[in-house]
C-alpha cells in the first residue's frame, strides 16, 4: 500500500517532469533525514523538494508550518550529504523548494486510477482512491 505522503511525492514528481525537470532521486535517505525529491533542470539548477501532503482540517496550514528551523537544518544537512555522495552535482546552483498537496479520500472507487495522469497546478486528479491537488509550489524557500 502506498502512503499518502508517497502519493503527494509522486504527484509533485509528475508535475516537475511536465515542467522539464529530471527527477534524480526520490525519498533519498541519509543519517540526517530524507530528501523527498531531488530534481535537476537543464538550466543547471538542482532543487531539493520537500513535499507536504495534507487532508483537510490539518493543524499546520496544509504543511506550510511543518517547515520549522529544525526541519530546515535537517534538509540542509541531507542536501550536503547528497552533494557529497554525488559530487558531479556540487557545482550546480542549489535551492530548496516546497510543494503542498491537498488530499481528499474518495468514498467510491469509480475514480480510482492506478496510473498517474498529467498534473497541473491547482487542478485535482484522482489517483489511488484520493483526489489530489498540487496547490502550491514555492521555489527557493531557504
Amino acid at each position: 500500500m502506498v502512503s499518502l505522503g508517497e502519493l503527494g511525492e509522486q504527484v509533485t514528481a509528475q508535475w516537475l517532469q511536465g515542467q522539464g525537470w529530471e527527477i534524480l532521486a526520490s525519498r533519498w535517505r541519509c543519517r540526517w533525514g530524507e530528501l523527498d525529491l531531488v530534481a535537476y533542470d537543464r538550466a543547471s539548477t538542482l532543487s531539493f523538494v520537500e513535499v507536504k501532503t495534507r487532508q483537510s482540517r490539518n493543524w499546520d496550514a496544509d504543511g506550510l508550518l511543518a517547515i520549522t528551523s529544525q526541519k530546515q537544518r535537517k534538509l540542509y544537512r541531507s542536501a550536503q550529504m547528497f552533494l557529497s555522495a554525488y559530487p558531479q552535482f556540487s557545482e550546480l546552483i542549489c535551492r530548496f523548494d516546497l510543494a503542498l498537496v491537498k488530499a481528499r479520500l474518495l468514498s467510491s472507487e469509480r475514480d480510482c486510477k492506478t496510473s498517474l495522469p498529467p498534473v497541473t497546478l491547482n487542478s485535482p486528479i484522482f489517483y489511488h482512491g484520493y483526489e489530489l491537488t498540487l496547490t502550491t509550489y514555492l521555489e527557493g524557500i531557504d
